[in-house]
C-alpha cells in the first residue's frame, strides 16, 4: 500500500514538472558587457564563438547568468562573482541565486545549468563570516535556514546541474557543489567540509549529502577531521565525477562541464527531466518503491511527441529534433 501511494504521489509530481517545462520561457536581452580576463568561464565559452545573452548584467553583480545560444542553446552558466569575498556567500549571494533558479526551473528553454566561479583560483569559500560577524545571534539561524532553502532549491532543479570547480569549495561552498547532480574538479581544487574547525557543523546540506556521495564513514572522517581535497583525491573517493588538469586560464574545470553539457543537449529534454526524478526520489526508497517511481516517471514521456519524433528519426536513419513537448 505504501509503494502504491508513493507511486500516486509520484506520478502527481512528474505531471507538475511536465506543466513546469511547458511553461513559458523568458527573453533575455544581447550581452552588453564587456568579458575580461577576470571573468574566466564565460570569457573562454565567448572565444569559442558562443554568442551569450544576459539581463542587465554588469560586472559588479555578485551573481552573473548568462544563456548561451547558438549550437550551446539550453546551456545556462551562473557564475558566482564576489572577489572581494572570495564567492562567499552573503545575504545579496543569496537572495540573487533564489531569483535566478526561481526563473530557470520554469523556463523550458533550460536543458543543463553550469554553476561556475567567475574569480580565478576560488569556487566559494563558504559562509561570508565578515558579514556574519555583524549579525545579532538572532539572525544567524534564520540566515542559515535561507541558505539552506537556497541550496536545496539547486538540488531541486528539474534540469541536471553541473558544478565546475576550479578552485576552493569550502564548507557552504562544497555544499553547493554536492547539491548539484554531477561535480567536475580542476586537480588543484580544495574541497572540505571545514565547519569543525569553527566549532559548527555543516548546516547546509553536508551531512545529508556528502554521506549519500562518498559514504557514511568517508564522510564522517571528512566532517570530523574537517579535511581538505584536492581534485585527485575527491575523484578517488567519488565526490567529483571527473578531475582535470588546470590551464592556464584557470578554468578547466568549466570547460570539461561545458562538454559534459553539450552531451546532455541532444537528448529528449523531458526524459532527461522524467530521469532525474526517477533517480533522485528512487534512491530515497526501497527497490520496490523505487521500480514503482521509475514506472510513474516512464508514464510521462509516453504521451510525448518527442518520443515518436525519437522513433521516426531512428526510422529514417536521422537525428532527432526534439521539442520539449
Amino acid at each position: 500500500m505504501a509503494a502504491v501511494v508513493r507511486c500516486r504521489a509520484l506520478f502527481q509530481l512528474s505531471r507538475s514538472q511536465i506543466n513546469i517545462f511547458n511553461g513559458v520561457c523568458r527573453s533575455d536581452s544581447v550581452l552588453q558587457t564587456c568579458l575580461t580576463k577576470r571573468l574566466p568561464c564565460v570569457r573562454r565559452a565567448f572565444s569559442g564563438g558562443v554568442r551569450l545573452y544576459s539581463s542587465e548584467v554588469n560586472s559588479g553583480d555578485d551573481l552573473i547568468v548568462r544563456y548561451l545560444d547558438g549550437d550551446d542553446s539550453g546551456i545556462v552558466v551562473m557564475g558566482i562573482n564576489r572577489p572581494e569575498a572570495k564567492n562567499a556567500i552573503s545575504k545579496n549571494l543569496v537572495s540573487m541565486m533564489s531569483e535566478a533558479l526561481e526563473s530557470m526551473k520554469t523556463d523550458n528553454t533550460v536543458r543543463t545549468v553550469i554553476l561556475c566561479s567567475m574569480v580565478p583560483g576560488i569556487f566559494c569559500a563558504g559562509a561570508d563570516l565578515k558579514e556574519r560577524a555583524k549579525m545579532q545571534q538572532s539572525e544567524v539561524g534564520p540566515f542559515v535556514t535561507k541558505a539552506r532553502t537556497l541550496i536545496s532549491e539547486l538540488g531541486a532543479l528539474p534540469m541536471p546541474t553541473i558544478a565546475a570547480i576550479d578552485g576552493a569549495a569550502l564548507g557552504g561552498g562544497l555544499e553547493m557543489a554536492l547539491a548539484c547532480d554531477i561535480r567536475v574538479a580542476a586537480n588543484s581544487a580544495k574541497m572540505g567540509l571545514v565547519e569543525t574547525k569553527l566549532a559548527i557543523i555543516p548546516g547546509a546540506g553536508g551531512t545529508q549529502r556528502l554521506p549519500r556521495t562518498v559514504g557514511v564513514s568517508i564522510a564522517k572522517e571528512l566532517i570530523f577531521a574537517a579535511r581538505v581535497l584536492n581534485g585527485e583525491e575527491a575523484k578517488s573517493l567519488g565526490l567529483v565525477n571527473h578531475a582535470v588538469e588546470q590551464n592556464k586560464s584557470g578554468d578547466a574545470a568549466y570547460l570539461r562541464a561545458l562538454d559534459l553539457a553539450r552531451e546532455f543537449i541532444p537528448q529528449g529534454p523531458i526524459a532527461v527531466r522524467m530521469a532525474k526524478l526517477a533517480i533522485n526520489q528512487g534512491i530515497e526508497v526501497d527497490l520496490k518503491t523505487g521500480l514503482a517511481i521509475e514506472e510513474a516517471c516512464y508514464s510521462q514521456v509516453i504521451p510525448t511527441k518527442d518520443r515518436l519524433e525519437g522513433l521516426l528519426a531512428f526510422k529514417e536513419k536521422r537525428p532527432p529534433r526534439f521539442k520539449g513537448e
